[in-house]
Formats: C-alpha cells, structure tokens, sequence
C-alpha cells in the first residue's frame, strides 16, 4: 500500500505541474494579447493621424483649386467684358469715320455742283480725292490702334491668370 500513496503524490506533483505550466501558458497568452492589443491600437492611432492629415490636405488642395478656378472664370468673363466694350467703340468709330467720309463727299458734291468750269470742277475733285484718301488712311491707323488696344486690354486678365498658374506650377518644383 505504500505505492499508492506515491502514486497519489506524483499525480498532485503531475497536477501541479500542470496548473503550474497552464497558469504560466495563460500568463504569457494573457501578455501577449495585451501586447497586440497595445500594438494595434498604436498602428489604428498612426493610421486615424494620417489618414486625417491626408483629408486635410485634400480639402486644402480642393479649395485652392476651387479659387483658382474661380479666379479664372472671372478673368475670362473681365476678358470677355473689356472685348466686347472694345468693340462697341470700334463700331463707333467707324460710324463716326463713315458719317465724316459721307459729310467731306457731300461738301465736295456740293462745291463742284459750284464750280464755274470743268477746271475747277476737275481740281475740286482731285482735291477731294486726295483729302478723301489721306482722312481714311489716318482714320484707318486711328481704327488699328483702338483695335490693338482693344486686344492687348482683353487678353490682359487672361495673361495675369497664366502668370498665377505658372508661378502656382514652379512652387512645387522650387520645393
């Protein structure tokens, strides 16, 4: 009988050993899950900060796009406003040029219908057409100046607005 009593102690030995080995299993199984756990929440935390960081930038991109673009509808719409007031006044200008071609031709009408001999007549009429022609070159040159006028003062906001996205384009590459 005296085995038994052995037996029944290296089964408390086994036993002990074993809650010993399952409370230390649970231990470390208890540490290394704590440790992921700590280890994930870090990574989500990383990743929360820079997927913010990545949103704020986006909407800082979006609204600096936004306002160029808008920047750029209002320099063609200035653009298209200063065309369409030139031409207006070119078109004045012209009647105007007109009106004094047709008011010059009727004086000179007038004055050879006066005259008193083919002569006159024949100098009156080579002096009219040489003021004629003189008077429509110099209006002509008047009209082509008020037309690059005109040009270079429509196309002035759409030139600033290249200049912004040039300079807007060489930021970056100047980082």
């Amino acid at each position: 009988m005296p085995a038994k009593p052995k037996t029944i102690a290296a089964t408390t030995d086994v036993t002990q050993l074993v809650a010993d080995a399952a409370a230390a299993s649970s231990a470390q199984a208890q540490k290394l899950i704590e440790d992921g756990t700590s280890q994930a929440r870090i990574v989500l935390e990383k990743g929360m900060e820079q997927a913010q960081k990545t949103a704020a930038d986006m909407t800082k991109a979006a609204e600096e796009a936004a306002a160029f673009s808008r920047g750029n509808v209002e320099a063609f719409t200035k653009a298209a406003q200063l065309y369409f007031t030139g031409v207006q006044d070119l078109g004045r200008q012209v009647v105007a040029t007109m009106q004094g071609l047709s008011d010059h031709t009727l004086e000179g009408v007038k004055a050879m219908s006066s005259a008193r001999s083919l002569k006159d007549v024949a100098d009156l009429q080579a002096s009219l057409a040489r003021t004629a022609f003189e008077k429509s070159m110099a209006d002509a040159t008047k009209l082509q100046e008020a037309a690059m006028k005109v040009a270079e003062a429509s196309f002035a906001p759409i030139s600033a607005r290249v200049s912004v996205a040039v300079e807007k384009m060489a930021r970056p590459i100047a980082a």
